[in-house]
């Protein structure tokens, strides 16, 4: 596996000195795009070799093998001219891409392209930069899951080049909620904030280990797979992904969820199994909150994406979702709010993790698991705690699946431990606030917080008799 950090590090270097790129923002649409076109490509070799007549959608100038691959290729103001001919350029002809053999995956490219740019003006740092890349070789490996392996660790270096979090949720995260819902074949799922892909990348992971054995089974999932997304840079990563992960043509689309008409969702809308990190205190469009009913509307996204997530799930349906403990407390709508899922819903699991999990982002967040259909009567609580001698996540001590292990052992035998509790809804706080503190914890924190008080209380005594004694020592000299 090539050194993913140093290569990224290069090409965040080489674009600096370029003077058309400005900020992380732009190098990463730049790099979005590069890395699309770099990865479908190997895709398409891949594909060439094991399906017969199999035709690649982009026209064969534009394949990174023909232009991109080779270390001497094309490079100075005529690489520009290639990519940025206003007619008949590399942009210019994947923005109007036409392909009658394969339409749906043509439509996916021409929306990468319509949503992207070329920021770099040097064709000489640009060739460095594609020189980079092609260190990536993502199909010189006969284990498919290395694909995946490379890019997820190329978008925690995206996250770590300055955009705090916003590309990527933890894989241990990801691969718990996934597994704690258990998505099965032939049930859609459904991921309404989808960023780069990593819910959905990893049910499709679960999904084929678990009952995927035909090739009518893959066809069944192929077609399973939702993602919705607004920001250009995250759909081109997110589009990536799920074409890393083996979805030919992912059911990918660039769209605001938010403005999806409430009152338009009806059965054939709705989904088995959502799963979902929506943004909070993210800014959202003028006039959204109108699409939701008068008694929920708010500019607060992650409280809208709860109501939305509601109305999506088909009776039955299972949601996961990462909310902060802003959207389990408060009044107003956040009460209304919480009561419906609660009335709606049977919100079984609240788990709350710790500050630092979502690194470098500082915010107390806590994973939801519910289920449509049925009342909320009781909602067990798990508090995961840091590992021992830690103390706190990091860039290099990052959350890790294997810490939910004794999580997933007490998942289906519930009982009430030191980090596990349950709370009778009618015993919530006035106002259903599910901010709900750890009882045994708690204790301990008051009890230690006494033992601190007195502790101090005798180390201050102290102080006060030696000041007593040096100023009757000074007395007794006059």
């Amino acid at each position: 596996m090539p050194n993913i950090s140093s290569i990224i590090k290069n090409v965040r270097n080489i674009m600096r000195q370029d003077r058309g790129v400005s900020g992380d923002a732009q190098r990463l649409e730049q790099l979005g795009w590069l890395l699309f076109l770099k990865i479908l490509d190997d895709k398409d070799q891949e594909l060439e070799l094991i399906r017969d007549r199999y035709k690649s959608v982009i026209p064969e100038k534009f394949q990174w093998r023909n232009w991109a691959a080779d270390a001497e290729g094309i490079t100075g103001e005529e690489l520009i001219l290639f990519i940025d001919h206003p007619t008949d350029g590399l942009f210019a002809t994947l923005k109007n891409l036409k392909a009658p053999h394969a339409p749906q995956r043509a439509a996916l490219v021409k929306e990468v392209f319509d949503g992207s740019n070329n920021y770099m003006k040097s064709g000489y740092e640009l060739r460095k930069v594609i020189n980079q890349l092609n260190g990536f070789d993502f199909n010189n490996s006969d284990d498919r899951h290395v694909f995946g392996t490379v890019y997820e660790s190329i978008l925690v270096e995206l996250r770590d080049a300055g955009n705090k979090g916003e590309y990527y949720t933890p894989r241990a995260i990801t691969q718990l909620m996934t597994q704690m819902s258990a998505p099965r074949l032939g049930e859609k799922v459904l991921d309404p904030a989808a960023g780069t892909g990593g819910f959905l990348s990893a049910a499709i992971d679960f999904i084929r280990e678990k009952e995927v054995r035909t090739l009518d089974d893959e066809a069944i999932l192929q077609k399973s797979i939702t993602g919705w997304e607004l920001k250009p840079v995250s759909y081109v990563l997110g589009l990536t992904n799920l074409i890393l992960h083996g979805l030919d043509v992912p059911d990918w689309h660039y769209l605001d969820s938010l403005k999806t008409e409430y009152n338009s969702i009806g059965p054939r809308q709705q989904v088995e199994c959502i799963l979902a990190n929506p943004p909070f205190g993210a800014s959202i469009a003028d006039g959204v909150e109108t699409n939701f009913p008068q008694s929920f509307r708010c500019r607060e996204s992650a409280d809208l994406f709860v109501i939305l997530m509601i109305q999506l799930l088909k009776p039955g349906g299972r949601c996961a979702i990462v909310l902060p403990d802003g959207c389990i407390t408060g009044d107003g709508y956040k009460e209304r709010i919480r009561e419906k899922l609660l009335t709606d819903c049977n919100l079984h699991t609240i788990i709350r993790l710790p500050q630092s999990t979502f690194f470098p982002a500082t915010v107390s967040t806590n994973l939801l698991f519910f289920q449509k259909g049925t009342p909320t009567k009781e909602i067990w609580y798990w508090e995961h705690r840091l590992p021992e001698g830690q103390k706190s996540y990091s860039k290099t001590k990052a959350i890790q699946f294997d810490e939910f292990a004794p999580l997933i052992e007490w998942w289906d035998k519930r009982e009430e431990s030191e980090v596990a509790w349950k709370v009778k809804v009618g015993d919530l706080k006035k106002g259903f606030d599910l901010d709900v503190k750890n009882p045994i914890s708690s204790i301990e924190e008051r009890e230690l917080s006494v033992n601190d008080c007195l502790t101090e209380f005798r180390k201050s005594l102290e102080r006060v008799g030696k000041a007593l004694a040096a100023v009757e020592k000074e007395y007794a000299k006059k």
